[in-house]
């Protein structure tokens, strides 16, 4: 991975690594592979995972270890993704609605893992130079990857709120073209999330996790 890491070419005075642009154009093909709800949004993302680790390793630990957990959920939302496509006619996976209890965890693990992860950055500051928003980034990306892997409509949302931390977390720390992923992300997320929404109204509903009671998914 050395030579990745070795600089592509200068942007508008930023430095532009290898490794931080393939990584990123694989993650945007990933991102509108996920929007036609493809299986192969996974692999890709994975790949980009994999690069994007090596290009954070040793610098941002928090956006490093991000990236590990994106190859993790990205085998996760495989398999998860190869077991539900049956329940849609079109053989896709079928977007539906967080239930708001699911909405309730993921809202209160967002909070509770990002504090306790800052506080092990704060107490070990060569693991992040920015503790607090590099503990968000991947905390926020956790749960963002198990939304989508559940087919979540609410995935969408959760990746525009860590983007808005990450554009700029990106390019203070010198990593500019994944600032300027981050924005194109934005777009295309704003459309993914129209089309996830009107899909979920349209067609039928997974079944929520156990315990959760169905009504609670549907928007009022």
């Amino acid at each position: 991975m050395n030579g990745l890491n070795s600089e592509a070419f200068v942007l508008f005075g930023q430095h532009i690594l290898w490794s931080d642009m393939i990584g990123n154009i694989l993650g945007l093909a990933a991102l509108a592979l996920g929007w036609r709800r493809s299986l192969w949004t996974w692999p890709v993302q994975f790949l980009s995972g994999l690069i994007l680790f090596a290009a954070f390793f040793g610098n941002l630990t928090g956006s490093a270890g991000k990236q590990a957990v994106v190859m993790t959920v990205a085998l996760y939302g495989w398999w998860r993704w190869n077991r539900d496509k049956g329940r849609s006619g079109s053989g896709q996976i079928a977007p539906r609605f967080a239930t708001w209890r699911e909405r309730a965890a993921m809202v209160g693990a967002v909070t509770v893992c990002t504090v306790a992860v800052a506080l092990l950055f704060k107490a070990y500051p060569t693991l992040s130079w920015d503790p607090w928003p590099d503990a968000y980034v991947f905390v926020g990306t956790v749960v963002a990857m198990y939304a989508q892997a559940r087919g979540m409509v609410e995935f969408w949302i959760a990746w525009l709120l860590v983007d808005l931390v990450g554009v700029p977390l990106a390019f203070a720390n010198g990593y500019a073209f994944s600032g300027f992923v981050y924005v194109i992300y934005g777009a295309l997320v704003l459309w993914g999330m129209r089309d996830w929404w009107l899909r979920s109204r349209s067609g039928p509903q997974p079944a929520p996790l156990p315990g959760a009671h169905a009504s609670e998914g549907v928007p009022q």
